[in-house]
C-alpha cells in the first residue's frame, strides 16, 4: 500500500474544476465564448446537471512560486516549454519520482536532469498532469499566497505535517494517534485542496436528487451527503470529520457552506473553526468550474480563496482498499519508531 505523500496535502476537496473568472486579453480558457454556446444539462427538477465521474489532474500549484512573482497567467510560448519540460521528466525515459501535488509543476519549471523526491513512493513515469496557464489555484489574495498564519495556526501545520511524514520526523510517534488521518485511512478530509496527487485519488462522483447532493471521493471513499431544504446547520456541540454542510442553490450555481468540523480534522493548520463556503459551476459539457471560500481567524489573517477544475470522465470509480487503521503501514512507522528508541539508549 502507497502512503501518500505530502503533494495531496490532507485537505481536500471532494470535487473540484476552475478557471479564474477573467482571464486576461490572450490567454485561453475552457469555460471561454465557446463553451457559453453549449446547451449545458438540466435535472428533471430543472437544475444545473453536476452528475457523473470528475477527475482532476491539473498541475497548476496552490500558491504561486516565487520564480512567477507578479505573474498571473502564462504565455502560450511559456505553457509549452513546461509542458515539454514535463513530458521528458515524467512521460519519457527518465528515471523520476512521482511528483504528487504541486511538485509536478514545479519539477517543470525547474527543469532538472531527473527529479528526485525522497518521500516519493513510486516513479513519475507515465503521470498524466495538464499544465494551463495559471500560475496558482489561489486567486485571492491576487499574490496567489495563503494569507499570513496566526503563531497558533503555524504551530498546529507544523504538528500536522510532523503526523503526515512520522517516518521521517525528528519527534518519533508513540501510537497511531501521532499519525496523520490519511496515513490511518480515516479520512483526507474536505475540501481536499492542492494539486491532484501524481496518478491515483484523482476521481470524484457526484450524485443529485432534488433535496440532497452527494460527492463521492476516490480516496478513502469519503462521501458527503449534502441537504438542500434550507435546514440549519448542527449545535455547535455536534462535530464532524469533514464537517457539516448545507447546500443551497444560487442561479446556475451550487452553494455550499461547511462549519462544525472536528477538532480533530486538519487543513493546512485549521480544524474545529475552520469555515469553508464552496461554489460549484458547471461552464461546459466536460467542465465544473469548483471555487472555495476558505476561512478561520485563528489560523490566517484573512479568509482565502482558490479555484481548481473538474474534467468530466467515462472512467469508473473504484474500491480504494485503504481501510481504517491501515495497519500494515502503521506497523512498519510504529515498529521503526521503536527500533530506533532502542539504538539511542545502547
Amino acid at each position: 500500500m502507497r502512503v501518500p505523500t505530502l503533494g495531496s496535502l490532507g485537505a481536500s476537496i471532494v470535487v473540484i474544476a476552475a478557471f479564474a473568472p477573467a482571464v486576461s486579453a490572450g490567454q485561453t480558457s475552457a469555460s471561454g465564448p465557446a463553451a457559453t454556446k453549449q446547451t449545458l444539462p438540466r435535472t428533471p427538477d430543472g437544475r444545473p446537471d453536476l452528475q457523473g465521474v470528475w477527475l482532476n489532474n491539473d498541475a497548476t500549484p496552490l500558491e504561486r512560486p516565487k520564480a512567477l512573482e507578479g505573474k498571473q497567467f502564462l504565455t502560450e510560448e511559456e505553457v509549452a516549454v513546461l509542458r515539454k519540460n514535463a513530458a521528458r521528466l515524467f512521460a519519457g525515459d527518465v528515471d523520476s519520482d512521482a511528483a504528487g501535488g504541486d511538485n509536478f509543476f514545479l519539477a517543470a519549471l525547474a527543469n532538472p536532469v531527473v527529479y528526485k523526491n525522497r518521500n516519493a513512493t513510486g516513479s513519475g513515469v507515465g503521470a498524466n498532469r495538464e499544465i494551463d496557464n495559471r500560475t496558482s489555484l489561489i486567486v485571492d489574495p491576487p499574490d496567489g499566497k495563503i494569507p499570513l498564519m496566526t503563531p497558533a495556526g503555524r504551530q498546529r501545520k507544523l504538528a500536522a505535517d510532523a503526523a503526515a511524514f512520522a517516518g521521517n520526523s525528528s519527534s518519533l510517534p508513540s501510537g497511531p494517534e501521532d499519525l496523520s488521518n490519511f496515513i490511518r485511512c480515516l479520512t483526507y478530509g474536505a475540501p481536499r485542496i492542492g494539486g491532484a496527487a501524481a496518478s491515483y485519488h484523482n476521481y470524484y462522483q457526484i450524485v443529485q436528487t432534488p433535496g440532497y447532493v452527494m460527492f463521492l471521493s476516490e480516496a478513502m471513499h469519503d462521501a458527503r451527503i449534502i441537504p438542500l431544504d434550507g435546514r440549519p446547520h448542527l449545535p455547535q456541540t455536534i462535530r464532524r470529520w469533514l464537517g457539516d454542510s448545507r447546500g443551497r442553490w444560487e442561479g446556475s450555481t451550487l452553494v455550499v457552506d461547511t462549519t462544525n468540523y472536528s477538532p480533530n480534522s486538519t487543513l493546512l493548520g485549521s480544524a474545529e473553526n475552520l469555515h469553508v463556503v464552496e461554489r460549484f459551476t458547471r461552464t461546459a459539457l466536460d467542465r465544473i468550474r469548483y471555487e472555495m471560500t476558505v476561512a478561520d481567524p485563528t489560523t490566517w489573517a484573512t479568509p482565502w480563496t482558490a479555484m481548481v477544475r473538474l474534467k468530466r470522465t467515462d472512467d469508473r470509480i473504484y474500491e480504494d482498499a485503504c481501510h481504517e487503521g491501515n495497519q500494515a503501514v502503521m506497523e512498519d512507522i510504529l515498529a521503526g519508531a521503536r527500533a530506533v528508541e532502542k539504538a539511542a539508549v545502547r
